[in-house]
């Protein structure tokens, strides 16, 4: 399926792999493939959705301040250890692994030939809450209808 895939693609999720290991996670999320794009500030996919890695970043480590005071986990000063690096496959999450197809969906509709950034992210903007992208794209206050809107005009 990789092969399918554009240099600015490949790059984004090259990314959320060092996105998830940076965070500790074993898996590689939606919120991850959605820090992995932010990482081109410059491509018209991260344009049209309007926010930068660094407040992605702090909204993912609030939205998981959040939940973990939820059950009753207070983490302030608290700080993560170093995260050992792996040399496992890290795998994607369920809701990752259904952005891939749906991202292909994109590039088809859109009469392309391969899936770049901006069928990623209209995948991405797919993803309903509880989903972590959908969560932290609602924590960052992106306006779906909007970035659809400039998708469209970027692409059209």
């Amino acid at each position: 399926m990789f092969e399918k895939f554009t240099a600015g693609a490949r790059a984004a999720v090259t990314c959320a792999l060092e996105e998830a290991r940076l965070r500790g996670d074993r898996r590689i999320g939606t919120e991850h493939l959605l820090l992995g794009l932010l990482h081109e500030p410059g491509s018209p996919a991260v344009r049209c959705l309007g926010v930068g890695l660094d407040d992605a970043r702090a909204a993912l480590e609030g939205l998981d301040r959040s939940a973990l005071a939820a059950i009753g986990i207070d983490v302030r000063g608290v700080e993560r250890p170093p995260v050992p690096v792996s040399r496992k496959r890290t795998p994607f999450t369920s809701g990752a692994r259904s952005v891939l197809p749906r991202a292909l969906v994109e590039v088809k509709r859109t009469g392309g030939r391969r899936l770049g950034p901006e069928h990623l992210l209209l995948a991405l903007l797919a993803c309903e809450r509880p989903d972590p992208a959908a969560e932290l794209m609602r924590q960052l206050g992106v306006d779906r209808g909007a970035v659809l809107e400039r998708l469209g005009q970027g692409t059209g």
